[in-house]
């Protein structure tokens, strides 16, 4: 990673897994040696309203929350909160959408956020056993191989996108 931070933002809706995945992917930078910074905004979580998580990290990160218009690549769980947090997103920035991963790929619906990290994983320089775990460090070991496949489909699903 350069001395730059990056920016991430994770979206979607109360009980899809918005705030597990920021905690995955938090691990995961921090295992590299990076400093790390996260934020949240729950909303109305606990009836499916909008979440929403910032993830920040570099050699110096001193805000957690990614500034609008600033976020390097945002990872969209439902896709109708693309619209809603666009703005986060810089005018270079990635946007990763759960179209990009064939459904049929992920064997249980709710390892789809893991699946989507999947898919941040292959723009981000963080190696594959760094992030293998810290999906075991932040999940019960019952979830471990479910989740671990659908991270490797969402990885596999940009691949054979390119």
């Amino acid at each position: 990673m350069s001395n730059t931070v990056t920016n991430v933002v994770i979206a979607g809706l109360g009980g899809q897994g918005v705030l597990k995945a920021s905690d995955i992917l938090a691990s995961a930078a921090f295992r590299t040696g990076l400093n790390v910074k996260k934020s949240e905004i729950h909303g109305m979580s606990q009836r499916g309203g909008s979440v929403a998580s910032d993830v920040r990290f570099g050699d110096e990160v001193l805000s957690p929350m990614v500034p609008r218009g600033e976020a390097d690549f945002m990872v969209v769980l439902a896709t109708d909160q693309v619209e809603v947090n666009r703005g986060l997103l810089r005018e270079s920035g990635v946007l990763i959408c759960p179209d990009q991963i064939d459904e049929n790929a992920v064997s249980n619906r709710r390892s789809l956020n893991v699946a989507m990290l999947g898919v941040l994983s292959n723009h981000l320089e963080i190696d594959l056993p760094i992030w293998l775990g810290a999906i075991k460090a932040n999940l019960p070991e019952k979830a471990h191989d479910t989740n671990i496949e659908a991270f490797k489909a969402g990885r596999n699903a940009t691949r054979d996108a390119r």
